[in-house]
This record gives C-alpha cells, structure tokens and sequence, in this order.
C-alpha cells in the first residue's frame, strides 16, 4: 500500500513521515509532492491508497487537488493536515470525500488514528473492488467464450459454417456474412516486463481490457477475439472496406495508452476472403507481429503498426551455440565480473545487427533453457529425463522490452548476467539442501504461497528452465510443484480454521483461494473431510 504527503513545506512533511506508524497500517512506501500539481501526477502514476495534504499550497491548492482526487481517484482515501481551521475549507473537504481534517501542529495519536481509519476503509473497499472485477470477468467469460471458440476454430480451419456464418452475420449487423476482411494480431509477449508485473495476479483482466477497447473502436466494422490457441493473444478482424484499418489501430492505441498506459504493437495481414483465407492471413499478421524490429529506426517516430514486408529473412542471426564453451567457462568461474565480460562481448555483437526481432530473442530464451539442461545433465551424468504437461495459461520468458515494446538492452544484459548466475548456481550446487538452489525455489514459495504463483514466473525469477525446476522439485520433494503450493495452503488454513470467528470463505480468500466451493473441494481431497467439518472438531463441548 502507498502513501503521499502533499505539503508546500518540507518540514511538515518530514514531521509527517516521522510521527506516522506505516508498517502497523501495511503502507510500505511513502511518496512525497511540494503541491497539487505535482502531486496530480504522483496518483496517475502511483496509485496511492491515502492522500495526506495541506490546503494552502502554490499552484493547485488543496480544494483543487481534493476535487481532482474526487473526480479522477475516488478510490484514495484524503486525510486533511491544515494550520486554518476555516469552516469552508472544513466543508469542502467533507463534500470531496476527505475522512479526516487534522489541525497543525500535529498530534501523533490523532495522525494515527485518522490513517488506521483511511487504511481500513480503503482496505475494505479494496477487497470489493477485486470481488467485483473478479465476478465480472466470470459473468462475461461464458457470453463472450462461444465467439472466441468459434473464431479460434475458423482460424484453424474446424468452424462448422453454419454457426460461423450466423455468427459472422451477427457481428456485422448485416444480412450476408462478410466476404472478406484483415487480419491483426497482438500478444501479451510484446508488452514490457513492468506492465505484466502490474496485472501479474490479474492477466486475464489486462487480455479483458483489452478486448473491451478493440471491440467498442470496432463497433460493427470487425471483431476482436482472444485466440484460444495461443495464451495473451488477441485477434482483430476488420471488414470495413471504407475506413482504413490503420486509423482504427491508431484509435485502440489511443484508448488503450489512457487506460493500461501503453500503446501495443500490432502484426496486420493483407485482405483475404472469410472465412477461406482466414488462417493463412493470420498467419501472415503473426508473422510480422514476431519478425518486427526491435531497434528503432533512424530518424522514425515509434511505429506499432506492422503491415509491410521486411528483409528480416535476408539476416542471419548469431547463436548461442557458437560460444557455449566461452558461457559454460564463464559460468564454472563463478565471476560475476567474467561473466559480465562474457554478456558484454555477446551484446557488442549483436549491437552490429541493423535488425533484431521477437521472434529471435524468444529463440534465444529457448536456447538457453536448452544449453543449461545440457550443462545440467553433463554436470550430473544423466540422460535427459521426460518432460513434464505444461499449462497454455504461461507465457514464455518475458522478451526484454521497454515501454514502447522496444528492446532494452540494460534489460537483456541483466537476464543474460542473472542466466549466467543460475548457470554458475546449478553447475556448483551439491545433492543437499543447504546448498542446491531448488530449496531456494522452496522457500521463495513458501513465503509467496497465497500469491497466484505459476511456474513460468518462478522460472523467470530464478533464470532457469519451467522443465528444469519442474523436473527437479520433483526428484527433490517427491510431488508436483503445484501439490507442494496446494499442501502449504491447506496447512494454513487448518490453522486459521480453528478461529470460529472467520468465514470459510475469509479463510479460503487468506490463504490464495478467491473461489469457497474449490477451497472446500481441494480442502476434502487432501484432509479427507470439508474445512466445516474440520472446525467442528476444535469446537469446545457445550
């Protein structure tokens, strides 16, 4: 949870910061804004959940700010620290949502008390925000999940015509379905690593915002769907021969850079006939979604939209299989510093290229899992074992992207040192478990386990292969990573269910469960009984 002082002195806020007991209220950062203006763009940015400022400021005051804040923030909580007691001033703060207006000089307990209050309410009208937004995406995933499964199956070929013609007519608001159309693509594997971090626990929210965006522009003019076949990829259709396709892209950008704050790359396929062509234009919008150019050109402005062919396939592209000795050796040495030298000298390299794209730096990301597997298996002397089913709901190791969804090379630098690292880790670690990095996998869960944990964001996080620490928490736990997750929760919740005060539904929402029934159904699969029936044995005789 964040905070923001908003005071013109700097003393006040310093005496603010010091005389408030954050931790106790769950606030762990503390923003700080001199006015209203700049603290306007401090909540745009920063979200924060309690607002605490003045009312005489330069610039925006704090009627101004706390009337912005109304309009454009409700959901921040306005604590009110004045050296004017004014009944005005007083008044419009009550009218613009403000909980609480404190008189300088400052007393600690009042402070205290007015941000528990704010930190409770917002807490409370958090948990109903998520409920709410959890509840809508499931009363909307059922209507819309028939038109996504249809249009999926177009794409593949396996639409059964009758339906996709009714469909396709119902779409365009028109009698006869229409005869052909354009195709966009656009992925969550194109967004930056700090947009995913944000909807980490919610990215079925970013692919549902998405849609709404695409499909309000669109209107009857096309549809967007999300392709079943392919996790975080959302598909455009546009039939509209009229209006050009790149004016309505340019207009989901822009809705789209308001809401999420960022503009997306889209791949855009020539006209083709529906639903004939349908798959293969899909294919061609992919492709040049994946073969962009991650460098920017020369003298061009940011270009999201792809629809052009390039001399992508002229290039030839260095591997890692060329320099595995140099990485291995640099990963043996345990020098952090020699292997910094040995990225640096790979990125030199690859700064000569005039063109790099997605698609190469997700084979990269492969090449890697595959060069430590092999490094791994050498170390170990054992032969490769089977691979374990891996879910469609994982995107792949984030591509290292700004933004824009350009490269960053600060950003490819730091996963090539951090691969190396888990390499140097791995090689190095002995079968016991002071030592061998899949115990720190262990704990790094253990202290995560009501977060909505996957096995992609754990590779991610340790540089390392979903195969790998699948394979080896196995060998070393003897179950499933997601068993492992399932029994600490369970463990949990035995606990808090001898408190005869919390619903089993507080209890299941505690330990990472939003849904009660599948709380109770994982719940009885493991202890053998329902958590009611559990709680019932730790219930003093009447």
């Amino acid at each position: 949870m964040k905070a923001l002082l908003v005071d013109d002195e700097p003393h006040v806020r310093e005496a603010i910061r010091l005389l408030a007991d954050w931790q106790r209220f769950g606030i762990d950062e503390v923003l700080e804004a001199s006015d209203g203006e700049a603290a306007t763009e401090l909540i745009r940015e920063q979200s924060p959940a309690i607002v605490i400022t003045d009312m005489r400021m330069p610039r925006k005051d704090g009627k101004e700010l706390l009337t912005w804040i109304s309009d454009n923030a409700p959901s921040s909580k306005v604590l009110v620290v004045s050296g004017y007691d004014e009944f005005e001033l007083v008044r419009h703060a009550i009218r613009s949502g403000g909980t609480d207006y404190i008189l300088k000089p400052v007393e600690p307990d009042a402070l205290n008390e007015a941000i528990s209050r704010a930190a409770a309410a917002w807490c409370k009208e958090e948990a109903a925000r998520s409920r709410q937004i959890s509840q809508s995406i499931e009363l909307n995933r059922m209507k819309p999940h028939y038109t996504d499964k249809l249009l999926s199956d177009m794409l593949a070929g396996q639409a059964d015509a009758e339906e996709l013609a009714g469909k396709l007519r119902q779409l365009a608001a028109s009698a006869d379905p229409p005869a052909a159309c354009r195709v966009a693509v656009l992925s969550l594997e194109h967004c930056d690593r700090e947009l995913l971090d944000k909807f980490q626990s919610y990215r079925q929210l970013l692919v549902f915002t998405l849609l709404n965006i695409s499909n309000e522009v669109l209107g009857h003019k096309g549809a967007a769907f999300r392709h079943l076949g392919q996790y975080g990829e959302v598909v455009l259709l546009y039939w509209d021969g009229a209006a050009p396709f790149r004016t309505a892209l340019d207009q989901i950008n822009d809705g789209m850079k308001m809401t999420i704050g960022r503009k997306l790359h889209f791949g855009v396929s020539e006209p083709g006939s529906v639903p004939e062509q349908a798959g293969k234009r899909y294919a061609e919008a992919s492709a040049l979604l994946w073969r962009r150019n991650l460098l920017p050109a020369a003298g061009k402005t940011d270009c999201f939209i792809h629809d052009g062919a390039s001399d992508y396939g002229q290039l030839r592209f260095p591997r890692l299989a060329a320099r595995a000795d140099k990485l291995r050796l640099a990963a043996l040495s345990g020098s952090r510093e020699q292997m910094a030298a040995e990225t640096e000298d790979w990125l030199g390299e690859m700064r000569e290229l005039p063109w790099i794209t997605p698609e190469y730096v997700s084979e990269w990301n492969e090449e890697w899992d595959w060069l430590q597997k092999q490094w791994e298996l050498d170390a170990a002397g054992k032969p490769a074992e089977a691979k374990e089913e891996e879910s469609l709901e994982e995107v792949s190791h984030p591509l290292p992207l700004d933004s824009r969804g350009m490269l960053d090379w600060e950003q490819w630098r730091a996963m090539m040192v951090g691969r190396l690292e888990a390499a140097s880790r791995l090689l190095a670690s002995q079968p016991n478990k002071d030592n061998h990095i899949i115990y720190d996998i262990a704990d790094y869960i253990t202290a995560r386990y009501k977060e909505e944990l996957s096995l992609q964001d754990i590779a991610s996080h340790f540089f390392l292969s979903r195969e790998y620490i699948s394979r080896k928490f196995k060998q070393e736990f003897g179950v499933t990573m997601s068993d492992y997750i399932s029994r600490i929760r369970m463990e949990r919740a035995k606990v808090l269910l001898m408190n005869g005060q919390l619903r089993i539904a507080q209890v299941a929402e505690m330990v990472g469960y939003q849904d009660e029934n599948y709380f109770s159904k994982v719940f009885k699969k493991q202890e053998g009984i329902r958590p009611g029936e559990y709680r019932k044995q730790f219930k003093p005789e009447e």
